[in-house]
């Protein structure tokens, strides 16, 4: 298994991350309630780099949801854990 993923695959996982959160109401609404963002604040492209790191944040926070979601990809929890190290150490410029 790898040790590190690149800044892009880190920001397919994230983009599926932010997908998958998306794609239940009631997800979304918890994931927004939780940073205080709205509808509108997702759309906006300057938010772009924290709105991936954040949905990353929150799938790292929750397991159950973190493991559903790795499942529903077919991806190892490893695997999203690194794409969360790799953009938080991207910073905003990785976006």
């Amino acid at each position: 298994m790898p040790t590190s993923l690149s800044p892009d695959a880190a920001r397919d996982i994230a983009i599926s991350a932010l997908t998958f959160l998306a794609a239940d109401e009631a997800r979304l609404v918890r994931f927004l309630g939780l940073t205080g963002w709205t509808p509108q604040t997702l759309a906006m492209p300057e938010s772009r780099a924290a709105i991936l790191a954040a949905a990353l944040d929150h799938l790292m926070g929750e397991e159950d949801l973190l493991l559903t979601f790795a499942a529903n990809l077919g991806l190892d929890p490893e695997n999203v854990a690194m794409a969360h190290r790799t953009l938080s150490e991207c910073g905003p410029q990785g976006s």
